[in-house]
């Protein structure tokens, strides 16, 4: 009787690493299942390729599933409500995908009752800490295999193996890195592998600022409970609204930056991005609760919004407080419904306006600089008078201190 080999879910993109990967893996007796999961950066022509790649590699089946749905409801939705952006430019991008890719392969793996889980994350960056730690709190008594991280391979290694067992790959040595999802895209090389210079406008695959149409765009964006429902008074799905806007911000030289960070093992890291929709978004979202929300719930929920960035971006996902943030965001959002006016302009995001019916600027209370109903000039007189106590007494104290001295 034919020995059954163990099978083991591979994490599958079709490039060189992850089609190694394959090989590497039936060499050592297991029966490779590959899975790969769209979270907004594969075209038809591409699932096509993975698909037909996936069989070349030798794997014995392939899956291909459509992630965008939970990634925006999970995280994207709660990225935008939160106006997640770390380091104030960076709204994430590929890195929160992970989970959700993590999460999928952990399905799979528990469907086709395999032994294992495989990713090819090197040993030198942020994603094979978000795999394996997904990977872990979602199957603990699942092995996890990472061929590239373990063997210390080269690219070039990779090659001459892929070609002494007759594996096809793309031989094109790339100088750039490219992610792209939901969220944006994602650019790592040359220029980034150091602080000072950038890479140039036709990487970011958006019109470069100078190129960009001279006259702007207005459009008009109605939220609902902190979350996006239509543009231009068009109903569509919040998935429907970040393609739109992604094409509409690129058109317009939207959402090009470079973030530079620390990263989960605590080395500096560089990283270009496109990502139009989300910064419309965010920014306009962010411009929208300062409408609806008093002082201290901005104060407080900035606060731990960046938390939660931080907890997605480094792996911590799954830590309770994330749960509880997120309620502290959902609480934050039942009033934040209302419509935002942006302009889209040579690279820029200019909010117009914005209105709500649960606006707290009323003019009929009172108008910044002029005229109010709530206190008369004798009560604001009062008012300033004892306002900054405290540091006047402060300052009285230490001018006794010196005069003492």
């Amino acid at each position: 009787m034919k020995k059954q080999n163990k099978k083991v879910i591979l994490a599958f993109s079709g490039g060189l690493d992850t089609s190694f990967c394959v090989v590497y893996l039936k060499k050592q007796e297991y029966d490779v299942i590959t899975v790969t999961v769209d979270t907004g950066g594969f075209s038809k022509k591409d699932q096509q390729y993975i698909t037909k790649q996936s069989k070349l590699t030798g794997a014995s089946k392939h899956y291909f599933i459509d992630g965008k749905k939970q990634l925006y409801e999970q995280i994207v939705s709660y990225i935008i409500k939160g106006n997640v952006l770390r380091g104030g430019i960076y709204p994430l991008s590929a890195g929160p995908e992970r989970l959700i890719i993590a999460t999928k392969l952990v399905e799979i793996a528990k469907k086709e009752k395999a032994v294992a889980v495989a990713h090819g994350s090197t040993g030198a960056g942020n994603d094979q800490v978000r795999f394996d730690v997904a990977i872990k709190v979602l199957a603990p008594d699942l092995k996890i295999i990472t061929p590239i991280r373990n063997l210390s391979i080269t690219r070039n290694e990779e090659m001459d193996i892929l070609k002494k067992y007759s594996v096809p790959f793309n031989e094109t040595k790339k100088d750039y890195s490219i992610n792209q999802g939901m969220l944006g895209i994602t650019i790592a090389g040359k220029e980034t592998k150091e602080s000072w210079d950038s890479p140039p406008d036709d990487v970011y695959h958006i019109s470069s600022v100078e190129k960009a149409p001279n006259i702007g765009e207005e459009i008009i964006i109605n939220f609902e409970k902190g979350l996006p429902t239509h543009v231009n008074n068009k109903l569509m799905s919040g998935i429907e609204i970040m393609k739109y806007l992604n094409k509409l911000g690129s058109k317009h030289g939207v959402g090009k930056g470079i973030h530079l960070g620390n990263t989960i093992l605590g080395i500096k890291g560089r990283v270009a991005f496109v990502a139009p929709a989300s910064l419309i978004l965010i920014k306009a979202h962010k411009e929208l609760e300062k409408l609806m929300l008093t002082k201290w719930q901005l104060f407080w929920k900035d606060i731990l919004t960046e938390a939660y960035g931080n907890f997605l971006h480094e792996a911590l996902y799954f830590d309770p407080v994330v749960k509880d943030i997120e309620a502290l965001i959902d609480s934050s959002q039942k009033k934040v419904t209302g419509q935002v006016k942006v302009k889209l302009i040579k690279g820029n995001i200019i909010i117009i306006g914005y209105k709500s019916l649960y606006s707290l600027m009323d003019q009929k209370i009172a108008t910044y600089g002029e005229e109010n109903s709530f206190w008369t000039g004798k009560e604001a007189a009062g008012f300033c008078k004892i306002y900054g106590l405290q540091s006047i007494l402060a300052q009285r104290a230490n001018a006794k201190k010196y005069e003492k001295n």
